[in-house]
């Protein structure tokens, strides 16, 4: 979801794919193209797509079929892993995704070796740079779908592929520790390790991850995942790491992934550009374990819909719910108003609606979602 090319022009996959990460400040970037269950299925770097054969360009579509190659729907006998509707899309290597393609055959990924391929990028990268101040974006792909780890971390867990996957990517965030301390530089090396949202255990593929989750609450106390406003949906990992600056504790302070960009810019002393990170705020001191309680509140958001978290409360205006489940399976909760207001500390499970006995704190929150998102109220 890197946002390849201009909205207003199709890409051309065989050419110079630009604008991308070179064209926003990163001197160097290997990646894929959308996410690993669309198509193309490909790396790049920088502006070329990976082992590209000029006599067998590369044709991409989300919305028409185009090509001869077998699709998840007129081949399923092909498939390693069974897909949805949307997710049958052509087949690349056994898998089939979201959209189709022709061409590309020789540069088309394994899904097993990509984790490998970003791991060594990153390894290398900072070897390459020593004890020279360096920024390093590392997009763990594991635990989207399609979950498919390397065959040395099959059976790593008790989950499955998703809980495989998971112990994968933790054992590449060690490789990478290990390549920081080895180089002498992880005392002065600033981390951090968060996540884009909630978990979610069916996302188009029969992976087996419902199937062998048992009693594991992938969200811990929190209600939801991946697609809804309950905590589950929206809370996700954030861990600092800063050895010779930032003491292990545990902190409540609430913070923003939107947040970082402003935040890094005050610790290096540079200033933003014009209209940069106009959402977010320097939470620096939170993220030092100097502040505990961080930015005065958060917005979060999901399939459009909004909530708000302050303090330890809680706000959900009228609407509805989302939560995913099995196939076609989206269940639905209706709220009606004046919403709903849960209080965290107490009740993390979002299962004791406080809106009839606190009515000033919820005209607070809906005034503040009223001033940032008029036009939904």
């Amino acid at each position: 979801h890197l946002g390849l090319g201009k909205a207003d022009r199709s890409l051309n996959w065989n050419g110079e794919i630009k604008p991308g990460p070179r064209q926003l400040g990163f001197d160097y970037a290997y990646y894929m193209a959308a996410t690993g269950d669309r198509v193309p299925s490909v790396f790049i770097e920088n502006e070329k797509v990976v082992n590209l054969d000029p006599a067998d360009p590369i044709s991409v579509s989300y919305t028409d079929p185009l090509g001869n190659d077998p699709t998840g729907i007129s081949r399923p006998d092909l498939l390693r892993i069974q897909a949805d509707e949307q997710h049958s899309g052509t087949i690349v290597h056994g898998i089939s995704r979201i959209g189709t393609m022709s061409g590309g055959q020789t540069a088309r990924y394994r899904d097993e070796i990509m984790s490998d391929r970003f791991l060594e990028k990153a390894i290398s990268f900072i070897e390459a740079e020593g004890s020279e101040p360096f920024f390093l974006f590392y997009a763990g792909i594991e635990n989207h779908v399609p979950r498919v780890p390397h065959p040395r971390f099959v059976g790593a867990s008790s989950l499955g592929l998703r809980g495989d996957a998971i112990a994968q990517f933790d054992w590449n965030v060690g490789q990478i520790i290990e390549t920081l301390t080895k180089g002498g530089i992880l005392q002065n090396t600033l981390i951090i390790l968060s996540s884009d949202n909630g978990p979610v255990l069916f996302d188009g593929y029969w992976d087996g991850a419902i199937e062998n989750n048992g009693n594991h609450r992938s969200s811990g106390p929190w209600r939801g995942g991946k697609y809804s406003r309950w905590e589950g949906g929206t809370r996700v990992p954030f861990i600092v790491s800063w050895p010779e600056r930032v003491k292990p504790s545990i902190s409540d302070a609430l913070v923003s992934q939107v947040d970082i960009f402003r935040s890094i810019s005050a610790l290096i002393e540079t200033e933003l550009p014009e209209n940069a990170s106009p959402d977010g705020e320097n939470i620096l001191s939170a993220l030092l374990g100097e502040d505990p309680l961080g930015r005065a509140y958060v917005i979060q958001e999901a399939l459009t819909e909004l909530a708000i978290r302050k303090g330890n409360w809680k706000y959900i205006p009228a609407g509805s719910v989302t939560d995913r489940g099995g196939l076609d399976e989206w269940n639905e909760t209706e709220i009606k108003e004046p919403g709903m207001l849960f209080n965290l500390m107490d009740d993390p499970d979002e299962s004791i609606n406080r809106s009839e006995e606190n009515p000033d704190k919820v005209r607070e929150l809906r005034n503040i979602l009223k001033t940032i998102a008029p036009e939904k109220f």
